[in-house]
């Protein structure tokens, strides 16, 4: 199975260096000097990294072959790609592959269907799902333990524990007329706010 594990952005230096965008969560594993690398597109490679260093906290890779700046600006954008054997799992045992979480079917704690993972989309603060909904819309779930409760992958599922309004946006807003209507204060009535502090 192949993986994207990095996207090469622009050249550094005059001696080939690149910087890049790292897409795993094991770069001393994927992009470890010796490594040999698919591309995308295709044509670019395969890549053989020759060195990789930290550099104000990017990480700077060299290329066999890739001696200049020329040659460096000419790879930006490229994506590298690593084979992966589909069975592997990551060392931590709370750390999964995109594989393995694509296409899984997304409950709630009570056992409610609420759709289907089709995307992982990797943000700088945090990973967000892309569930499809039956209905074919789509709902955006953090990645984050308060929210994911678990993930059984025998069971082909993922378990949410969703603060209101993150799955229907309208039960925030009934929440909140509600509270409106009853200025009085009714107990037992009270619906906490949507808290995405995640």
């Amino acid at each position: 199975m192949q993986l994207v594990v990095a996207r090469i952005g622009r050249a550094h230096g005059v001696k080939g260096e690149v910087t890049v965008e790292v897409r795993t969560d094991e770069p001393e594993l994927r992009l470890a000097p010796g490594a040999v690398l698919a591309t995308e597109p295709a044509g670019a490679g395969p890549l053989t990294i020759e060195t990789g260093r930290v550099h104000s906290g990017r990480l700077l890779l060299r290329f066999e072959g890739v001696r200049d700046r020329t040659a460096a600006e000419a790879l930006r954008n490229t994506l590298l790609i690593a084979e992966v054997d589909p069975a592997e799992l990551p060392e931590e045992p709370d750390e999964f592959y995109d594989h393995q979480l694509m296409d899984l079917d997304v409950v709630l704690t009570d056992g409610t269907e609420i759709g289907r993972i089709t995307e992982i989309s990797h943000l700088p603060s945090q990973d967000l799902f892309i569930v499809e909904r039956p209905d074919g819309s789509e709902v955006m779930i953090p990645f984050v333990e308060e929210i994911v409760t678990e993930i059984d992958l025998e069971e082909q599922r993922a378990v949410i524990a969703p603060p209101p309004g993150l799955i229907d946006e309208t039960q925030a807003v009934i929440a909140s007329s509600r509270d409106a209507e009853n200025d009085a204060g009714e107990d037992g009535d009270e619906t906490p706010g949507p808290g995405k502090d995640a």
